[in-house]
């Protein structure tokens, strides 16, 4: 039974990001990233999923401005991946941006144009759950790793939200 929940206790945050990223180096690295990335969550909205009390994923929200969050990191553990638990998190994270009033949630991955095999997935899944991409950065990250830039529309925009 997969069950999900935001997380607040901050060394939490850092040893489950951890745990994570680290089991999944063809996404994450590296290790001093993963590092700095654990202690970036402590202070971002942080989900998890959980499968028999067992962390399996998570996803860190980075909140932009009043209506844009993006998905900072998204991680399910490898034996864990195309069981819908991904699906499960990714639209916990969309109520809880609808909740809280956010039109756009972004997401940033790398661009099909450098050719890695794991990343091939990854844009699939972004795709299927209503991802569009916008634009790639060819500098963001480096010009090895071109950044995809893509939007989840979470509502209409009204006339007053702007």
């Amino acid at each position: 039974m997969i069950k999900i929940k935001k997380v607040e206790n901050q060394d939490e945050k850092t040893r489950i990001t951890l745990e994570i990223m680290n089991a999944l180096p063809e996404w994450f690295s590296p290790p001093e990233d993963i590092v700095n990335k654990s202690v970036i969550h402590r202070d971002y909205p942080f989900f998890v999923a959980y499968f028999e009390n067992k962390a399996v994923g998570f996803a860190a929200l980075k909140i932009h401005n009043r209506y844009t969050a993006d998905i900072y990191n998204f991680g399910i553990l490898r034996e864990y991946h195309r069981m819908g638990i991904g699906h499960k998190l990714l639209e916990y994270c969309v109520q809880w941006c609808k909740v809280n009033s956010f039109i756009f949630l972004t997401v940033k991955t790398l661009d099909e144009s450098a050719v890695y095999e794991p990343y091939k997935g990854t844009r699939a899944f972004y795709k299927k759950e209503g991802f569009y991409p916008l634009e790639v950065f060819t500098t963001f990250w480096d010009e090895e790793n071109p950044c995809l830039f893509m939007i989840k529309v979470l509502k209409e925009e009204q006339e007053n939200d702007y």
